[in-house]
Order: C-alpha cells, then structure tokens, then sequence
C-alpha cells in the first residue's frame, strides 16, 4: 500500500498521545478515588465497577482516529475494478472468404452473432463502434450507447473483395479520435512524412499541442478489437497501422477465424485462396499490448469474445482506498459512541 500525500502520516503521532492521556487520567481519577475515608464504603455504595468494558469505547475510538489519519494521508492499492474503457471499436472483416462454411453456418453469420452477444453483455454506459473493412474500411456505426443502433449496422455487413486490415485499424483509431486528423494516407507516407501530416491539423489549431506519442497501452479509455479470416491482400501495412495505434496508447485485440493452413473458397464461378495470417495478428496484439486469440468454431468464437468481455469488464489497477479507511473510521466512531451511551449513558 503506498500514500499519495505522505506527509499526512505525521498525524499518526497524536494517537498514542491521546491513549497517554487516556492513562493519566484513569490514574488521576485513582488518585482522588484514595482521598475518601473508607473506600470500600463507597465502592459497595457505587456498586460492580464497568470493568474492561470501560476501556472499550476509548479503544475503538482511538482506532477509528487512526484509520481517518490514514485516510487523511490518501492510501492507494492494487485492487480489481470494473475497467474504465468507455468505447470499444469492433473491427470486423468483410471480406469475401467470410462466406465460407467452416464455421458454421458460416464465417460471417458466427461473428455477427457472437459480436452481438459480445455487445450485449458489455455495461450500459460504455460506447460502442462498428468499423467494417474488406478493400476499404469504413466506419458504419460510430461509437454509440444504442445497443439496437449497433445491431442494426452489424445486420447492414455486405460482403466484399480484398482484405485491407490495415485500413480497419486505422478507421478504428479515426472513431476514437474523431479531432486528431488521422487519415489512412498517412500510412502511404514514410515516417518523417507522417509525423509531418500528424502534426498538419494540430498547426492549423494553434491551441493544440503537437502529437506526442505515449506508451503502448496505456490509454483506458478505449481498445479495438480486431476480427478476420485472411491476411492482407491491399491496403497500408498492418504493422504500421499497429504502431499507430501504439503510439498513441491504444491496444488492439485481434481475433483470427477459420483456417491456419489455407483453403480454396468457390463462390458464383470464381475461387480464391485464403489463409489466416496469425503471425501478423499476433504482432499486431504485441505492438499494443495486448492480445491475439484464435477462434476456429463458432463455439470457439463466442468464447472468445466471451473471454474478451472478462478481460475489458474487470481489470487490476492502483487505486485511491482513502473512502474504505474513512468510512472504516467512521463505523467505529459510531460504534464507539453507541457503547458508551449503552453502558454508561454518555458518549465516552
């Protein structure tokens, strides 16, 4: 446990000041107990003592002081919370092997159903976006609490030709950061280029400051999770539109589905081959920090996104405890307060 103002902890000292006190006063009060000429006369006058029920009330009351100084110092702790992610972008391929019926009844029809079950078990107040991407991404649904709304654009999916993931990744990022300018075009440029045409719409709003990178994960506001079935066929490179997206703190959860090895896929008198690029999803999670999964069923494909909702629903993070050890503090005042009044007819 660590404290954010330290300092505070200074106000320990008053504790065991205040039990000195405490025992000089029961010690003075033996004292002007001895003045009487026959003490036992007046002990069977007075009755049985309170004995230690008499030191109960004090005790508590010194704990309860010692947990709202702590509190005072502002403690903080490790502990699982609900995750603070507020809008979650499914990127989902279009693409025309989506048709294929090895995970049944087919490729496309599994993720739209498990994408939604995914959706419906998110919490209310988190937003939702849906970017579709095949040659070309688009977002078709932007980041939204409209659980129907999202339903709707997942049953709007056509199919298409080609496979741009990298064009999905960065139309995610776009969702995200509505105001940052991000363009798939600046995937075509080379690195200085691009940190240029980064920069191009902040210059143009002197307010703003320039876009500084940020490290891999560390934005919680937001993660994109990633589906497909192929590998790259058009489109900027998937790697650099992971390091986009890494830079600017923002993980990227991708989820492969159907074959690893490769199949031909026949469709109105043309075939086309197609196999699952796991190596690059899997650097894809990594430049980000986060994860890739593989979903070869539609069974395994809702566990997936079963296992995706655990993940973005709860998560372990340093957290400020101050309102337990103050709440604490004041739960054994009022106990305290309640003994004395019980035993003794007055608070302590």
């Amino acid at each position: 446990m660590k404290f954010l103002w330290p300092e505070a902890l200074v106000l320990l000292l008053l504790v065991p000041l205040l039990a000195a006190l405490y025992v000089w006063l029961l010690a003075r009060r033996k004292r002007v107990a001895v003045r009487y000429a026959n003490l036992p006369l007046v002990r069977e006058a007075m009755g049985r003592g309170p004995g230690w029920r008499r030191h109960v009330p004090p005790a508590l009351f010194l704990l309860a002081l010692t947990l709202l100084f702590l509190a005072v110092a502002r403690p903080t702790a490790v502990v699982t919370l609900p995750s603070q992610h507020r809008t979650v972008v499914l990127a989902m391929d279009v693409s025309g092997s989506m048709r294929a019926t090895d995970v049944q009844p087919n490729r496309l029809v599994a993720a739209q159903e498990a994408a939604k079950a995914f959706i419906a078990d998110q919490p209310p107040f988190t937003r939702i976006g849906i970017v579709s991407f095949a040659g070309t991404a688009a977002l078709v649904q932007p980041p939204t609490q409209s659980r129907e709304d999202l339903f709707a654009a997942i049953d709007r999916f056509q199919l298409q030709r080609a496979t741009a993931i990298g064009s999905g990744i960065v139309v995610s990022l776009a969702a995200i950061f509505p105001d940052a300018g991000i363009d798939i075009a600046q995937l075509t440029q080379g690195r200085e280029q691009r940190g240029a045409a980064l920069d191009a719409p902040k210059k143009a709003d002197k307010d703003k400051p320039p876009f500084k990178p940020v490290p891999p994960g560390s934005y919680a506001s937001a993660v994109i999770i990633l589906l497909t079935d192929g590998q790259r066929t058009t489109g900027p490179d998937p790697l650099e539109a992971a390091k986009m997206a890494a830079e600017r703190g923002v993980r990227v959860f991708t989820v492969g589905i159907g074959t690893k090895e490769g199949e031909v896929i026949g469709f109105e008198g043309w075939s086309m081959r197609v196999r699952l690029d796991e190596d690059t999803l899997k650097q894809i999670a990594g430049i980000t920090q986060a994860e890739y999964f593989y979903a070869g069923s539609a069974v395994d494909l809702k566990k997936v996104y079963e296992n995706l909702n655990s993940r973005l629903v709860l998560e372990k993070k340093e957290t400020e405890i101050s309102a337990l050890f103050a709440a604490a503090g004041a739960l054994l005042s009022l106990i305290a307060a309640a003994l004395s009044v019980l035993w003794f007819h007055r608070i302590l």
